[in-house]
């Protein structure tokens, strides 16, 4: 967090002008995942997991494969996979995991995806959080119910799309929904300007050869694969905003939802009624 912090002071004193890093320094403020530390009693839910390490590509910034860490909790042939969201990790999931390691019958699986948590990377993006949940697929098999978080949760949409596989549920707890907004929000909190913010932009284009606007929930969903969908939201998000949320549940009408006043994007993975609400839907 420090780091961000410190990335985000030096962007915004520029007061709307160019550094000769510039282009560093914005790659870093929109793409360096902020990391805290684990509490002592995430560590101890972790010391109860059987851990395992695997490997991504990243093409984009470190231009080598990268490792990942991820957490087995279970032997059961009935699999849930969770996705975190950015600036998170697996062990932020601690309640809801341990509300479902006492499902009877389940295995739950979590990672801390490239440039998060305990795993190595940089910088990080969406792509390589997709490429972790598909290597978790690929690796223990298809998960009958899938879970994630904020950018987990696009992740996730990703990762079914690539895999093929038809879960039993999808769990999406304040998912995001336009990609680009959220980068221009952060910009535009640092006070860049516009224009740099559209070099900023282009930029992106010619990195990943695919503009910014296009990573939207709408275009990324795999809607014939999804055989039930549950999303909770809280309308007051101010990360992942309702009227994105809106359009998209527009488009899919099918999804079902359940609103959360007040807890927040961080805290909604923590809150009880949440993790009760989960709990009945799976168990």
């Amino acid at each position: 967090m420090k780091k961000f912090k410190t990335v985000f002071n030096q962007v915004k004193s520029l007061n709307g002008a160019e550094a000769p890093d510039m282009a560093n320094l914005l790659w870093q403020l929109i793409c360096y995942s902020p990391k805290m530390p684990v509490r002592l009693q995430q560590q101890h839910l972790l010391d109860e997991a059987k851990p395992f390490t695997l490997e991504v590509d990243d093409p984009h910034f470190a231009k080598s494969v990268l490792k990942f860490n991820g957490f087995v909790w279970g032997e059961s042939s009935r699999k849930i996979m969770i996705t975190h969201g950015w600036g998170s990790k697996a062990a932020d999931f601690a309640e809801l995991i341990t509300a479902l390691k006492n499902i009877t019958d389940t295995q739950v699986i979590a990672f801390d995806a490239p440039g998060n948590g305990s795993s190595e990377g940089e910088l990080s993006n969406l792509l390589l959080f997709a490429k972790a949940a598909e290597a978790v697929i690929n690796t223990f098999g298809a998960p009958d119910i899938i879970i994630g978080h904020s950018l987990g949760a696009m992740a996730n949409a990703i990762a079914v799309k690539e895999t093929a596989i038809k879960p039993a549920l999808l769990i999406s707890i304040a998912p995001l929904i336009n990609l680009k907004e959220n980068f221009v929000a952060s910009l535009n909190a640092a006070d860049v300007a516009p224009a740099i913010q559209d070099k900023f932009f282009a930029d992106f284009e010619h990195l990943f050869a695919m503009e910014a606007s296009g990573f939207t929930m709408d275009r990324l969903y795999p809607s014939g694969a999804i055989k039930r969908h549950w999303l909770a939201y809280d309308e007051d998000d101010k990360t992942a905003p309702y009227k994105f949320l809106k359009d998209f549940l527009a488009v899919y009408p099918s999804i079902q939802t359940k609103a959360y006043d007040g807890r927040g994007h961080e805290r909604i993975i923590k809150d009880e009624a949440v993790i009760a609400d989960i709990v009945n839907l799976i168990a």
